[in-house]
């Protein structure tokens, strides 16, 4: 089984692009800054929305890693720089990372 190579919240910086794969509900309620949204069911029909990985590793979130890691592993199998967010987008949040919300509202990690 091949290795999914992860980062850390705090290797990666406040406004870096991350691709969040979770569902449109979560996204809404509470997203880092700049990333960008493609649910993972959408991921093989969306690759040419991913952002262009020249400057480094693209860090993939969901929640808590689950779905990222498996996000990671496929990409990696279509030849893209990619690295699993280590606890996602609760320990992104738990680390007083920048969330935004959709709505307006108090941005939150559901």
């Amino acid at each position: 089984m091949t290795q999914i190579p992860t980062v850390t919240v705090s290797d990666v910086h406040d406004h870096a692009t991350i691709l969040d794969v979770r569902e449109p509900d979560e996204w809404a309620a509470g997203h880092a800054p700049g990333a960008v949204h493609i649910p993972l069911g959408d991921l093989p029909a969306r690759l040419a929305d991913l952002p262009d990985t020249d400057a480094g590793t693209l860090a993939v979130t969901c929640r808590g890693g689950g779905r990222s890691s498996r996000a990671v592993a496929w990409l990696q199998q279509q030849g893209f720089d990619v690295a699993n967010l280590d606890g996602g987008m609760k320990a992104w949040h738990a680390a007083g990372k920048p969330i935004e919300a959709d709505s307006g509202s108090e941005p939150s990690v559901i």
